[in-house]
Formats: structure tokens, C-alpha cells, sequence
């Protein structure tokens, strides 16, 4: 009797643990969730698997895509949470879309197509890269010049992101780093206070090759997370080809260590360095513009950015350093080539 009566209680604890299990194992993934996932270091990669794999009851308000984004959570696994489904729905619009306007996209990354003659095509986004240098940030001649910066393009160190990723305790995955493989920064053989950064392009030359002198640009940046759309504008610069391996788009200086801050203290584009084209931005609604040159271009390399309106306003080293929130915004580029025999 006392062995039938021990045999049915572990049965009933059996049954119990499983359904126990089974209720943990369907419990829905919130945003708490994927935060103490990201910082337990968990790999970008399983982390988005989980997200993917379970039922989540995610809170994508604009609030908490920042919150979530101040925590490290990064963009591919932003895009794994809003791509689930579970989203608390938002607010339904209606808004008149300009006839030139580009096509809706549930894309949350900044998006841009050109247009020559009666052929449209979007562009690829590429991210810059940042380099650091003794030069003074007096013309992109003597830039294009500096060994330091060519030196620092060739190696492709590393160094930079992760040592923001340690100083910021951002929790960065594995995979996340390599995606910011694209920052590296210059071998230096003795520090200063303030160094110059240099932003710049691998390679000598766009592989996006344009046939006319006078392109249209459409960009939408409208649904880029952790920014506000209204402190942006498109702008088209001149790049400078520098020593046969990179382009460079523009230069600032700063505090040698303002890339390993998450503090947004860094007025970056104030006395920032760059050869502007003349255009004129048409502002089709938040963060969409129609963007052309006021002439026509002439044969070289350029490149499409994203500028804040005020001058004056503060970036986050960290940020810039991880191309993420306002320094994603910054370090975006679409390049291209006038050809020579563009019409």
C-alpha cells in the first residue's frame, strides 16, 4: 500500500513539473526580457533566435524603443522584436504621400534612391569609418595626405568599438562588434588631450557609377530608431580621395577618449570640416526629403549624408563609435561617382 501511494505521488509530481514547465516555456518574452538577455552578454545571434523562436508581448512604443536602445539592445534584434508581430500596435494615420515620395517600407534603417533620367534605383547605406590623427583639421588636402589616416583604413583595427564597448558596459555581442568592425582608429605613439577624427570610406572609388551630372535623391530616415526625424537633413558632400585607399568625407576634433562616453556632451559638427555642396532639401514630411544639387556635379566621388539642423547639437561618442541612435545617423552615407562621361 505504501509503495502504490509513493508511486502516485511522483506521478502527480511528474504532472505537475511538466505542466509547470509547459506554462514557462510558453510565457511571452517581454522588453525585460531581451534587456537582461543583453546584459548577460548574450550573442546578438541567440538572442534574436529567441525572439524569433517564442511568443513575445513586446512594448514598441517610441518610448520604449529608446529605453530599449539606451540599454544596448541593438538594431538587428530592435528589428527582430517590431518583425514579431507582437508590438503594441500603433495609431492609426491617414497622410497624403507626396507624388515624388518613396514607397512605404517597414524598414528601420535609413533608406535612399536616385534617380537618373527615367531610371530609379536605391542605393546601398554604407557606414563610415572614423580614424584618429595628429592633424590639425585645417583642409581635407592635408588629410588626404596624412599616412596616419591611410595607415589607420589599411589595418582596420578594431580598438576603438571595443574599448567603448568595455568603458560603456554595453553588454555588445560578439557579432555586434564585428558589425562595427567598420570604426577603427589610428596607431598613435604618443596621446593628446584633443586628437582630430577623421571620418572616411574604404576604397578608392564608389562602386555606384552615375551617367547623369544632375541626380535626384529621395531619402527616408522617418522610422530610424532612438533619433528625432526633425533634427536631420540631407546634404551631398565632395569626398577626398586619399593615398589610393579611402575617401574622406569629413573631420572634427575632440578629447582622445570621447568614443568610450555614452554621455551625449560632444558638439561634434560644429566646427566640423567637410566640402558642402549647394543644394536645396525638400522636406516632404519628417525625416523624407527630396534632395538634388543646384548644378550639375562635376566628374568625382560624393557622397549623400545626414546632417543635424543645429549645428550646435551634442552626439554621444559611444553612439558614433557604435553607429547606433544619433551616431548612426551621423556616420550613414550613400556614396556615388559622376562619370566622366555624364551627361
Amino acid at each position: 500500500m505504501a509503495k502504490q501511494t509513493s508511486v502516485l505521488i511522483s506521478t502527480l509530481l511528474l504532472v505537475l513539473i511538466t505542466q509547470v514547465v509547459a506554462q514557462q516555456q510558453h510565457k511571452p518574452l517581454t522588453n525585460d526580457d531581451v534587456i537582461a538577455m543583453v546584459r548577460k552578454k548574450l550573442p546578438e545571434s541567440v538572442i534574436v533566435s529567441a525572439i524569433q523562436a517564442g511568443v513575445g508581448k513586446f512594448n514598441t512604443s517610441p518610448t520604449e524603443l529608446i529605453r530599449l536602445n539606451a540599454a544596448g539592445v541593438t538594431e538587428t534584434e530592435l528589428n527582430a522584436m517590431l518583425n514579431s508581430g507582437s508590438g503594441a500596435p500603433a495609431a492609426k494615420a491617414v497622410t497624403a504621400q507626396a507624388p515624388d515620395a518613396m514607397p512605404a517600407s517597414k524598414s528601420r534603417t535609413p533608406r535612399l534612391t536616385v534617380t537618373q533620367g527615367n531610371s530609379t534605383q536605391e542605393l546601398k547605406l554604407e557606414k563610415t569609418q572614423l580614424a584618429e590623427t595628429k592633424t590639425k583639421p585645417s583642409s581635407m588636402k592635408a588629410l588626404a595626405a596624412d599616412s596616419a589616416v591611410s595607415q589607420a583604413m589599411q589595418a582596420g583595427v578594431n580598438t576603438a568599438v571595443s574599448s567603448a564597448a568595455t568603458h560603456m558596459n554595453s553588454g555588445i555581442g560578439g557579432s555586434a562588434v564585428q558589425q562595427a568592425g567598420n570604426i577603427f582608429s589610428g596607431v598613435m605613439s604618443h596621446r593628446t588631450p584633443t586628437v582630430t577624427y577623421v571620418w572616411g570610406v574604404p576604397s578608392p572609388a564608389s562602386t555606384n557609377v552615375l551617367q547623369s551630372s544632375k541626380p535626384a535623391f529621395t531619402i527616408d530616415f522617418s522610422r530610424t530608431i532612438g533619433i528625432n526625424p526633425d533634427d536631420y537633413e540631407p546634404a551631398i558632400v565632395k569626398l577626398t580621395p586619399a593615398q589610393n585607399t579611402c575617401r574622406i568625407v569629413g573631420a572634427t576634433q575632440g578629447k582622445e577618449d570621447v568614443r568610450s562616453t555614452p554621455a551625449a556632451d560632444w558638439q561634434m559638427y560644429s566646427r566640423f570640416l567637410e566640402e558642402r555642396v549647394a543644394s536645396s532639401p525638400q522636406k516632404l514630411a519628417p525625416g523624407k526629403y527630396k534632395l538634388a544639387a543646384n548644378a550639375e556635379l562635376v566628374p568625382g566621388e560624393y557622397g549623400v549624408v545626414l546632417r543635424p539642423v543645429a549645428k550646435e547639437k551634442k552626439f554621444s561618442g559611444g553612439d558614433v563609435a557604435r553607429a547606433q541612435g544619433d551616431g548612426l545617423m551621423f556616420d550613414a552615407i550613400w556614396t556615388f561617382q559622376i562619370s566622366d562621361e555624364a551627361e
